[in-house]
């Protein structure tokens, strides 16, 4: 919905070149953020606010809770019980890779069909209702986004089905970095690589503890609940959601 973006080099796509509405005044409460207007810097002619999205069930539809279980046959808790702890974490921070992922996903060692489960996974990678609409306003008005992801190598399926560097650039992955929400140096290298003051940033997470997490590091913080919040949300703030 928008110019396509060159995906940067710390999250290289396969084929192409990351509750506050009853909230937003809590949000502003909890961190003071300014009213934003139409702010550049002097120097490069930068907008601000800079805008940092999780990506999973914030701007995509996450296939593992929607199509996952089905794939193996199980309910939810089933799976959830016999999957091993801390594997999935493990592949989203980098430390392991797909194969060593899929030797030790279920707790027992079975083994299971990898790329049926990443076919599983591509189908089911899909914008959030009104979501992309939103991304292409906020592209369209100039503003500057990222990725703030959790989340292992399969980001380039995501790229390669839904091409989400058309609005934002893939800046902050997990598997590159080592380092996952809610991890305060997750956040701070983000403000390092971004220079620029914390309360700058807005960052957006269907999960509280994230948002919090930001919070706590002087970025503005909002929890998303769906497109429509989220866009009401922004305006309040001062964000040009208008087109």
């Amino acid at each position: 919905m928008a110019l396509l973006l060159r995906l940067p080099t710390i999250c290289p796509p396969s084929r192409h070149s990351l509750h506050l509405h009853s909230t937003t005044r809590n949000t502003m409460a909890l961190n003071s953020p300014k009213h934003y207007t139409s702010i550049t810097t002097t120097a490069n002619n930068r907008k601000l606010p800079i805008l940092l999205f999780d990506i999973m069930d914030t701007i995509v539809r996450d296939p593992f809770y929607h199509h996952v279980p089905a794939f193996f046959g199980m309910s939810m808790k089933e799976l959830l019980e016999c999957k091993h702890p801390t594997a999935w974490l493990e592949f989203e921070k980098g430390t392991i890779d797909e194969v060593e992922l899929a030797r030790k996903f279920f707790k027992d060692g079975r083994s299971f069909d990898l790329e049926g489960l990443k076919n599983c996974m591509k189908r089911g990678y899909s914008y959030i209702d009104g979501v992309e609409e939103l991304l292409h306003v906020l592209k369209t008005n100039n503003y500057e986004m990222h990725a703030f992801t959790n989340y292992p190598t399969w980001c380039e399926m995501i790229e390669d089905k839904l091409i989400v560097s058309r609005y934002m650039s893939w800046t902050f992955c997990s598997f590159k970095t080592g380092k996952r929400k809610p991890d305060p140096d997750f956040y701070l290298d983000a403000l390092k690589h971004l220079e620029v003051d914390p309360a700058n940033c807005i960052f957006v997470d269907d999960r509280m503890k994230n948002v919090e997490a930001a919070i706590a590091v002087g970025i503005v913080g909002l929890h998303f609940k769906n497109a429509e919040t989220l866009r009401q949300d922004l305006s309040l703030m001062g964000i040009d959601v208008s087109g």
